[in-house]
């Protein structure tokens, strides 16, 4: 079975420095806002081209806090919208929720899988204090009219960077593109920790400060307590582990890309919609997406035959029970995506046998054939 992603065989590629790593927090005795996350702090903000970086507990909460810093700020209140796609991972909405803003669920581009910028000023209500772009599978969300639209209404730009470390946007590192942007460090990530971490970037300095203290229960001094904060701090080994691989993500991330080339120029299957790539900096394949009207024949068919596949994701945030107000919304484009959509095997330790398997299982599928 070709395996969807082997953690731990990306794990072995780096596995005498992270033992070295590891062993030096063990060591050291100081296991929170220590060195090792003062050091990956400055790096990974260095590599995204920010001025600051902050660690917490995941990306999760780092789009929490985001929106958290806002409100404290006096940027965004109760009941103000924020614009989403609506093709999302439910993280995406779950942040905005949970500070008791509204979103505002918008159609991707059915090409891109990206939020449709052309469908963006219609959604913008007085209300309107924020666009959250999701650089979805590892695609950059942004384009330069999300940004004119920005200026022009006011409106911040976070983006949700969980998929997409590395991309670039004319030569700029997703993470650098909006005022401010969460990142995730889940193990199956291009840049993954041994549990979960998260991070947030920024170029203001009042923002980053709120955020720091907002992540700390509130506080930037030693029991003094400015705000009502949450615990999210990023440990000292995830930052010393992440900081070995940080060193490895272009690497690993072209090594993505060669195999997602191999796969677009080599799969001719007419049951199967390839990825479009309009520009090849701006992707870094975190997740190797198809489409098929009979995909879950062909999951079955794959996995029958020895390769394993997965769905991102098969039920739109509209129609989870989480969201239960929303169940009778039609985002059509949305909800075709989420039933249409297959991920293949894709990460920098699969080998180019692998990857040829891939093809010539997904090249032999045919839906009429199952229906005999």
């Amino acid at each position: 079975m070709i395996k969807f992603l082997e953690i731990q065989k990306i794990t072995q590629k780096y596995s005498d420095e992270i033992h070295r790593a590891a062993s030096r927090v063990i060591d050291s005795g100081w296991y929170l806002l220590g060195e090792e996350t003062n050091r990956f702090e400055k790096n990974y903000a260095h590599f995204i081209g920010t001025n600051y970086c902050i660690g917490v507990a995941n990306g999760l909460d780092a789009l929490r806090i985001i929106l958290k810093a806002y409100i404290e700020l006096g940027i965004m209140q109760e009941g103000d919208e924020v614009i989403v796609p609506a093709n999302t991972f439910i993280a995406s909405i779950l942040a905005i929720t949970d500070n008791r803003l509204i979103p505002v669920l918008v159609e991707p581009d059915i090409n891109s899988y990206q939020i449709d910028d052309t469908k963006i000023e219609e959604a913008i209500s007085p209300k309107t204090k924020a666009i959250m772009i999701v650089h979805l599978y590892g695609q950059c969300a942004y384009t330069d009219k999300i940004g004119e639209i920005c200026k022009r209404h006011g409106l911040k730009l976070i983006e949700d960077n969980a998929q997409a470390t590395g991309c670039k946007f004319n030569g700029k590192i997703t993470g650098s593109l909006g005022d401010a942007s969460g990142h995730s460090f889940y193990p199956g990530k291009n840049l993954g920790a041994f549990g979960d971490g998260g991070a947030i970037t920024t170029n203001n300095k009042e923002f980053a400060e709120t955020v720091r203290a907002l992540a700390n229960y509130g506080s930037n001094v030693k029991y003094v307590f400015d705000y009502q904060g949450l615990n999210s701090r990023l440990d000292e080994i995830q930052a010393a582990i992440l900081d070995v691989k940080l060193n490895y993500l272009d690497e690993d991330n072209q090594r993505r890309k060669d195999i997602a080339r191999y796969f677009l120029t080599r799969i001719h299957n007419p049951e199967v919609i390839l990825p479009k790539v309009q520009d090849w900096e701006s992707h870094v394949f975190h997740l190797f997406v198809i489409r098929s009207a009979h995909r879950d024949n062909l999951l079955q068919y794959l996995n029958n035959n020895g390769v394993q596949a997965l769905i991102h994701y098969p039920v739109p945030p509209h129609k989870q029970k989480a969201y239960r107000d929303w169940n009778k919304l039609s985002l059509p484009v949305t909800e075709k995506i989420h039933n249409e959509v297959l991920s293949l095997p894709i990460s920098q330790v699969i080998t180019d046998e692998e990857a040829e398997t891939v093809v010539k299982t997904v090249n032999s599928f045919r839906q009429n054939d199952l229906n005999k």
